[in-house]
């Protein structure tokens, strides 16, 4: 994934908004060295030059809780000189945050408070990576 992306792309979804290039490639990096259970599966692959979108599922455990998560994912990109420039990922936050969290993602995973906490925390742990790398 980190050839896939211009030195200017951005990337969002429901916990990482708005990374930029440097960010978007070292969160790949991350999630493929920190989750050895880590399986991605896709499907409704679509594209044209300026364009595409694809389907993707993500199979892991969350290192935080060790709750098993199977998170599907919509993809949207958008192509600049064969390269994704812009990529936003979208999912249930709710559904991600029943399997993640447990109990507590049930209870409470649809306020916007748990959903910035998780922000908060997903953004300190890829900082954190960066650091380290």
């Amino acid at each position: 994934m980190q050839a896939c992306y211009t030195d200017n792309a951005t990337f969002s979804d429901a916990v990482f908004s708005n990374l930029n290039a440097i960010q978007v490639r070292a969160m790949w990096k991350m999630f493929c060295l920190k989750s050895e259970s880590l399986k991605i599966d896709f499907c409704n692959i679509m594209a044209n030059e300026k364009s595409g979108s694809a389907q993707w599922t993500a199979t892991y455990i969350f290192s935080t809780t060790g709750n098993n998560v199977v998170n599907n994912i919509t993809a949207n990109f958008e192509f600049e000189n064969g390269k994704i420039i812009k990529h936003i990922d979208t999912f249930s936050f709710y559904k991600w945050s029943k399997q993640a969290l447990g109990l507590t993602g049930f209870l409470l995973g649809w306020p916007s408070f748990v959903k910035n906490k998780v922000k908060k925390e997903g953004m300190k742990a890829l900082q954190d990576f960066m650091r380290g790398e």
